[in-house]
């Protein structure tokens, strides 16, 4: 896989998504996790960089589904924000302009 500006600034992040009881806090763990949503990605096909998330590696697991102690639907808001959050300090570090 291509390393893009956006997936190397995830390395060493804070993660974002912060599921309770989930989230490791740990920013050794964190990559940038894409919200897949119909419309925006589609079999062996990311969704572009700026909708993804820098998640730890549990919240990661969570939003992909490899949990079982976090139901879909509440993994996917609080990937869903952890997007909005990254996005904000994207552009607060001038990574991405509005």
């Amino acid at each position: 896989m291509r390393q893009t500006k956006l997936t190397k600034a995830a390395r060493g992040r804070e993660c974002q998504v912060r599921i309770p009881r989930v989230c490791n806090g740990n920013p050794e763990t964190t990559v940038l996790a894409h919200y897949r949503m119909a419309g925006t990605c589609g079999v062996g096909t990311k969704p572009n960089d700026l909708q993804g998330a820098w998640a730890c590696s549990a919240c990661h697991d969570a939003c992909d589904g490899r949990r079982s102690d976090i139901g879909r639907a509440e993994a996917r808001q609080y990937h869903a924000e952890g997007v909005m959050r990254t996005q904000a300090q994207l552009l607060r570090e001038g990574l991405v302009s509005a």
